[in-house]
């Protein structure tokens, strides 16, 4: 058996699908994407493509050695990401070939379902609270939401006290014992994000994800030191080497992306790095089916899992949904906040590829928002 063709389709809202097919007529689907930059990781996958073609679908660890590192030049999110959508067809690849779901290939399922969160938007803690009772309504146990808008990189007492007030209104519909999380999103700086920890330190989220951005990794060990709250990140990082400082400078939580961070087989890896410090893995996911199925594959196999991130019903996606491109929506079906253990083998979903091709003839051209503060300075987005 032998890789035939790749091909990928960009589908709205903003994801772009690759599709591997062999010889014997055995398909594969993975979700090779940055967001905002979807036409350029189009590019890297046709490069890598003169690679695989020709190739054992099936020797999957040889052929990420070679994508990674058969350039000179390596790593970054293009690149990253190109492989892996690309680790991702090849695991729903050999699923399908020895009739078994991928975290049975991982070393089988270490869980029988696997916790998910949704997101809630609203800028006031009104429609915060509205919107977190619908989420626990549906059966949801957790939420996560942007901490805030546009922020000043040194947050005013108002700013802070803002972040506090929204935090409060998740809190109070949602009690003890279901959780809420808050992502700074790298929008404020160092000190900042240090007066935030402690300011929200007594609503107990489960935790604050990206209080900084990457460049700054070297003082995240002050700021993780800040308060008792745990500290998520991971997002962009895209090796498992990345993720070494972090861990050593105590964060709780990582957030590798299986379409940034090298796929399936750089996800696991980075999550039993992560095992080794005490750290638990959250899969960052707000991306489409074929991503988060293949998050799910992992999280099921993961014993340091945490929670899982899925889109259904995000803000981004409002021409297209989880379910748009795939034939039976059962497997992103959530019960009392739960992914349960879907036995199909692959990835577990069945794309549908007339759709697919379909929304490729219009594509898209998504770009993130673009900021700047009151001065015209720019400001993280």
């Amino acid at each position: 058996m032998k890789i035939e063709r790749i091909e990928t389709f960009l589908v709205p809202p903003r994801w772009l699908f690759c599709r591997i097919e062999t010889s014997d007529g055995v398909v594969g689907w993975g979700e090779p994407v940055v967001e905002g930059r979807a036409e350029v990781v189009r590019a890297a996958i046709d490069v890598l493509a003169e690679y695989l073609i020709g190739q054992d679908p099936l020797q999957i660890e040889r052929h990420w050695q070679v994508l990674t590192k058969g350039g000179f030049y390596r790593g970054g999110p293009v690149l990253s990401s190109a492989v892996a959508g690309l680790d991702q067809a090849l695991w729903d690849i050999a699923g399908k070939v020895y009739g078994a779901p991928v975290a049975s290939l991982l070393g089988g399922r270490v869980r029988d379902r696997v916790r998910v969160y949704a997101w809630v938007g609203g800028d006031e803690p009104s429609s915060i609270g509205d919107a977190v009772a619908e989420q626990v309504a549906a059966g949801m146990t957790a939420v996560k939401m942007n901490a805030s808008g546009q922020i000043r990189v040194s947050p005013s007492v108002a700013d802070i006290n803002d972040i506090v007030t929204r935090l409060a209104a998740a809190r109070s519909v949602l009690g003890d014992t279901r959780d809420v999380a808050i992502d700074l999103h790298g929008r404020v700086g160092v000190a900042g994000a240090r007066r935030i920890l402690q300011a929200v330190e007594g609503l107990q989220p489960m935790f604050v994800e990206e209080p900084m951005v990457p460049e700054q990794m070297a003082q995240l060990p002050e700021v993780v030191a800040t308060s008792t709250v745990p500290v998520a990140l991971g997002e962009r990082l895209y090796h498992r080497s990345d993720f070494v400082a972090p861990l050593n400078a105590g964060v709780a939580v990582v957030q590798p992306d299986v379409s940034h961070a090298g796929g399936i087989s750089e996800l696991r890896r980075i999550a039993v790095l992560a095992d080794t410090h005490g750290a638990l893995l959250a899969p960052h996911c707000p991306l489409g089916p074929i991503s988060l199925a293949a998050s799910l594959q992992v999280s099921f196999s993961t014993p340091n899992f945490l929670i899982q991130e899925q889109s259904r019903g995000i803000h981004y996606n409002v021409a297209s949904d989880l379910t748009s491109y795939v034939v039976d929506p059962a497997p992103f079906t959530w019960i009392d906040g739960h992914a349960e253990w879907n036995p199909l083998p692959g990835l577990g979903i069945t794309v549908d590829e007339a759709a697919v091709r379909e929304a490729d003839r219009t594509g898209h051209a998504w770009r993130n928002p673009v900021w700047t503060h009151h001065d015209g300075s720019f400001a993280e987005w």
